[in-house]
């Protein structure tokens, strides 16, 4: 039987303080609660349907057995509160679901809490799977293979190493998560009864399905569960949805090429967008090729009416197809920035106008060359053409595409010249008011990526801006993404500080890399061209999670120097170390199909196009001579994508962002809970600062401590927000970081009163520092904090409390 017990906790305590564990709570006390009087007329209904009188004392062993190890709460003010929740004929569920909440609430004051919350909602999770009938990993996958959620593959795997599987399940490992990891998992992840709506499965079982179902061999299924079970590393949201079942569509994104401007091909580009959504895909689709408004349609010798009447059908498509019943579907439209259309582009996402030319489900990107940039900068005229008089645009980069559009000028086919100023500033308005339109840089993309030979083009990113491939007619881009935690992969030094771990981290990349190769032909593809593009680039985006957990532990502000070079020191490595693995994977394998006509082949790596000196020069000298010999199983390999659930599953921070707030909401099916900053919290228990003031200044300082009196102005540097950090730290490390990544990073970049001026200043620092893409604009009034509750005489009350509850949007979830 593997389900949580007294003894895992006790294991798993002791492994991590390293210390003799103290004696469980329920042991120590012998308190005993009074049952209400004549017990016989309360009652409470079983998991089986039985009832039986009341025992709040069984209330209180439950909640105390849980709080093992966890010495700043009191386990009684929980089980107070879910005593008091009682009623005649409450079920045993209803009355662990109030635990769980209760325990969730008190998080923001206390963020052990939020352990105890997760252990109760394991405890709850476990007695769902084993009313199934399942008491192992493999009773799990056959219940899965009978009622029609888990594919052949996985289950003849499964029962031909039953004992091996079963035994390496380690349900202590479930102790590690925060309540809302947890609670993520356990609400969107783990596979359900599709009649009965309880899950099958305990996390731990989750993590060894997704194990099994991608790797080749039970070692290495056994390596990959240790990998994930300690939330070093997770793979994303697609694959963690899918791996196992029936139907293993487990890549991320998808990016497809500007339809051609036919009426056949529009309408089949709506049929395979909705094929890729239904399978969780996040769609990145340009529209650079389709004819501007008012072009002549010679065929009936009327006018067009652009792009937006399109997009507002894609638009619907979009909201109606959604990923798999388990989110909205989710696509990104990418334009240049010479397409006539693009005013009327920029207004898609606006709250005001012609709701016939809105486009509310639709992410939108501009797609800008180097010469639009210096024409702001010069404040120069701009020129918008339409399509179908300059059809050679979309492929043209650089040096070609400028000759080309000064060429299109002087021929006089322009359609509207206007101030480029005047349009950036246009641009800079969308991103101000809707976060939307987002800066991609159309040569810097096309300069350094590795597939880009003749013929062949980066037409558009995804859906998140971190993927960056060649598209055609014939081939639609693929990526499979995985995130690890850097939080995880820290070590204590010789004088028992905290250091990073880069030999960890090493192996941590190479199963990474493994596994992400591994889906490539294991994936379903709901279209042809997804799967040919696939298997001939076999590209990959191996990203992370937990920078800043990286940084509040080595306790280094965010903007500081050493900051910026651990950080660049970091994607160095894990550029080196996925190289490394994909020349042993093509020395095994052989190199991917298209190898010989990428950058690689020609003895050029990512830092070579960026012109940057890597350190460790003998190794990289040494690597480019092995992958000169074998080659390269994948074309990409790095990419860093956003990470909304997969981060909130593994607890630590998103992707490479710095923290939006000391204090903030998480939402959950099952209501909001408040959390704080545990770094913070720990720091200031230390100074004897974690007083309920302190906690309630904190909240009405909106998640801030710069103003908190008493706080050290240390501690006021590293734990500064996203909205008080200097926003040019975040582009220089970001453009640090660059020349290690082959593919792009989510850049979101944060502004609490955005004006044009400032944004103006912003995106051109970016496009100079050598961005490939950015991300959302994220300014502070939409999601202002809501003052919190101060009870009476100052007594703090989490369940009446609001804060920050700044997320990335659902749309992120489909890469991670």
């Amino acid at each position: 039987m593997h389900s949580l017990t007294e003894t895992d906790l006790a294991q798993a305590v002791r492994r991590d303080a390293g210390a003799p564990a103290p004696e469980p709570r329920a042991a120590q006390s012998a308190f005993q609660l009074t049952p209400p009087h004549q017990p016989a007329t309360m009652t409470v209904t079983k998991r089986d349907g039985r009832r039986e009188p009341v025992d709040v004392n069984k209330i209180v062993r439950a909640v105390q057995r849980w709080a093992f190890g966890l010495d700043e709460i009191d386990p009684m003010r929980v089980a107070l509160k879910t005593i008091a929740g009682i009623y005649d004929g409450a079920t045993t569920r209803e009355l662990d679901e109030l635990s769980i909440r209760t325990a969730a609430a008190f998080t923001a004051e206390e963020p052990q809490y939020a352990r105890l919350a997760a252990r109760l909602l394991a405890a709850y999770v476990d007695k769902e799977v084993t009313g199934l009938g399942v008491h192992s990993f493999s009773q799990s996958i056959a219940l899965g293979h009978e009622l029609g959620l888990i594919g052949d593959r996985v289950h003849h795997t499964v029962q031909a190493h039953a004992r091996k599987f079963n035994d390496a399940v380690d349900p202590a490992q479930t102790l590690r998560f925060e309540y809302f990891g947890l609670r993520t998992l356990y609400d969107r992840y783990l596979l359900r009864h599709p009649h009965r709506r309880c899950v099958i499965e305990t996390p731990q079982q989750f993590f060894m399905r997704i194990a099994v179902a991608l790797t080749e061999t039970p070692a290495e299924a056994l390596e990959l569960y240790r990998l994930m079970s300690s939330l070093d590393y997770l793979p994303s949201s697609p694959t963690l949805f899918n791996a196992g079942t029936r139907h293993e569509q487990l890549s991320s994104c998808f990016l497809l090429d500007s339809p051609q401007d036919t009426l056949a091909d529009i309408y089949a580009r709506y049929g395979e967008v909705a094929q890729l959504s239904k399978f969780s895909g996040g769609i990145g689709l340009a529209y650079s090729r389709i004819r501007a408004r008012g072009a002549l349609i010679r065929s009936t010798n009327g006018r067009s009416n652009g792009i937006v009447p399109w997009l507002k059908t894609l638009d619907a498509s979009v909201a109606a197809v959604n990923q798999g019943g388990k989110r909205k579907g989710a696509a990104c439209i990418y334009l240049e920035t010479w397409h006539a259309d693009i005013e009327e582009f920029l207004e898609l996402r606006d709250n005001t106008g012609d709701e016939m030319r809105r486009t509310h489900h639709l992410n939108l990107a501009n797609w800008v060359p180097d010469l639009f940039m210096r024409r702001v900068e010069a404040d120069a005229p701009w020129s918008l053409f339409d399509p179908g008089t300059v059809p050679e645009l979309p492929d043209l980069w650089g040096e070609a595409f400028e000759r080309a559009y000064e060429q299109a000028e002087r021929q006089g086919l322009a359609v509207k010249t206007l101030p480029a100023r005047e349009l950036y500033a246009r641009m800079m308005k969308t991103l101000g008011e809707t976060g939307n339109g987002w800066m991609t840089f159309k040569d810097t993309a096309n300069r350094t990526c590795n597939q880009v030979g003749p013929g062949r083009t980066v037409h558009l990113s995804n859906l998140c801006t971190e993927i960056l491939e060649v598209t055609s007619r014939d081939e639609t881009a693929v990526c499979n993404l995985g995130s690890i935690n850097l939080g995880q992969h820290l070590r204590t030094d010789e004088d028992g500080k905290p250091a990073f771990d880069f030999d960890r981290l090493a192996e941590t990349v190479r199963i990474a890399v493994r596994q992400l190769d591994r889906v490539i032909d294991l994936n379903f593809y709901p279209i042809e061209s997804a799967r040919r593009s696939n298997l001939r680039w076999r590209p990959v985006g191996l990203g992370v999670m937990g920078l800043q957990d990286v940084f509040f532990r080595l306790r280094l502000p965010f903007d500081s120097p050493e900051a910026l070079a651990l950080s660049t020191q970091i994607a160095e490595r894990i550029y080196r170390h996925a190289l490394e693995t994909s020349c042993e994977l093509a020395e095994r394998h052989g190199p991917h199909p298209a190898f010989a006509e990428t950058r690689a082949a020609q003895g050029l790596l990512q830092f070579d196009l960026w012109g940057v000196t890597p350190g460790e020069p003998e190794a990289w000298a040494a690597l480019k001579a092995r992958i000169a010999r074998h080659g390269l199983r994948n074309s990409l390999l790095v990419a860093i994508a956003p990470t909304a659930t997969i981060a909130s599953i593994a607890g630590c921070y998103e992707c490479i962002e710095p923290q939006v707030s000391n204090l903030f909401k998480r939402e959950t099916l099952s209501g909001d809970f408040l959390q704080v900053n545990r770094y913070l919290v720990e720091e200031l228990k230390k100074l004897g600062l974690w007083t309920a003031e302190v906690r309630d200044a904190i909240k009405l300082a909106e998640g801030s401590i710069q103003d908190v009196p008493g706080i050290p102005d240390a501690l006021k540097a590293i734990y500064r927000t996203a909205w008080e950090l200097p926003q040019k730290a975040l582009i220089d490390l970001a453009a640090a970081r660059g020349p290690y990544l082959d593919q792009s990073q989510s850049l979101n970049l944060f502004m609490e009163s955005p004006n044009i001026g400032r944004l103006s200043s912003m995106y051109m620092y970016a496009w100079k520092r050598g961005l490939k893409t950015t991300y959302y604009l994220r300014s502070r009034p939409a999601t202002r904090i809501a003052k919190a509750t101060v009870g009476a005489a100052g007594a703090y009350t989490p369940q009446q409390s609001l804060a920050c509850s700044l997320e990335n949007p659902e749309s992120c979830e489909a890469c991670q």
